[in-house]
């Protein structure tokens, strides 16, 4: 009988440590650090400067490696600035063609699929040094030259965590060097509004664009294909966007669901009524026009008859 008991209360035991061991390993809230981070972010570095976009030219991989990882590295994992990534920053820093800024928010993989890896328009994400640390996840440990795996802060534990400093710092650096006409891109259907505050477009992009090298801002205010329309040019928080970027000086032009990225929404959604494509014709001349392609046909067919009839005439 104790026995019995005793297996039951020995397992429960066993699951409650390794639970609780678990739980202390964790000292933070967040995911650990991406496993393989060095040949992830090296490997992508070759990526981008091989294949991606070959005109920034030769770079040292292995030195921005280096670069971005002192950053964090042996440091308390609450403790990271944007200045601290300043080296990396300045190791693989390029040139941001005029006319092909991209800034965003709430609809990254959008962003992505339609800048299309820099060849439509280049984001933040499609710059080196945004290509390098997308998607990715680190941090380092105080008094360790070891990058933490079991966990990393989140922006609610502290905001001077090394992803969200490193964002910042890539943040700034990009609106510094977007020039020429720059476009936004925004999600009509975010319900915390198509421009949040704060976000990283409103406190770091927008106060570090350099007013004397853009001619223009394009806004497009684009709702998901099967989620409300929450937010347009003119009103809500768009409204408030358009008005900051005017009183700044900015000749603003805002368009609500811009054609060229409805189309790319609607690959996924192809019989959704939003993506109906209208035919050319007018409607009243859809019956007319179908008749007579049956009647060329025939006609055609009529015609060959005959043809063949009078080559026979002729041989015979």
């Amino acid at each position: 009988m104790m026995m019995s008991l005793f297996l039951p209360l020995l397992l429960v035991s066993v699951l409650f440590m390794s639970s609780f061991s678990e739980v202390q390993g964790r000292k933070w809230k967040g995911e650990g650090t991406t496993q393989n981070l060095e040949s992830i972010a090296i490997g992508r570095c070759y990526d981008y400067i091989r294949i991606v976009n070959p005109a920034v030219g030769e770079k040292n991989c292995s030195e921005i490696w280096e670069a971005f990882k002192s950053a964090f590295i042996n440091k308390d994992p609450c403790s990271i600035l944007p200045e601290d990534y300043e080296l990396f920053i300045n190791l693989s820093l390029h040139t941001i063609p005029a006319n092909k800024s991209l800034f965003w928010e709430n609809n990254q993989l959008l962003v992505n699929s339609f800048a299309d890896r820099g060849r439509r328009y280049m984001s933040v994400g499609d710059t080196l040094f945004g290509f390098f640390g997308d998607f990715l996840n680190w941090c380092g440990q105080a008094n360790s030259s070891g990058l933490d795996y079991e966990s990393c802060p989140t922006t609610m534990e502290c905001e001077t965590n090394a992803v969200d400093s490193f964002w910042r710092m890539a943040s700034i650096t990009y609106a510094k060097h977007s020039s020429g006409e720059i476009h936004v891109l925004l999600n009509g259907s975010a319900v915390g509004g198509a421009y949040p505050q704060p976000s990283f477009f409103a406190d770091y992009e927008i106060p570090n664009l350099q007013k004397d090298k853009i001619s223009q801002i394009v806004i497009w205010v684009v709702d998901d294909i099967e989620g409300p329309d929450l937010d347009s040019c003119g009103i809500h928080s768009v409204k408030i966007l358009e008005t900051r970027l005017k009183t700044l000086g900015y000749n603003v032009t805002c368009i609500d669901n811009y054609k060229s990225v409805v189309f790319l929404l609607c690959l996924d959604y192809p019989d959704n009524s939003k993506c109906a494509v209208p035919s050319s014709a007018p409607a009243g001349q859809r019956g007319p026009i179908s008749s007579d392609r049956g009647g060329s046909w025939n006609k055609l067919m009529f015609v060959s008859f005959v043809g063949f009839l009078f080559r026979f005439a002729l041989v015979y």
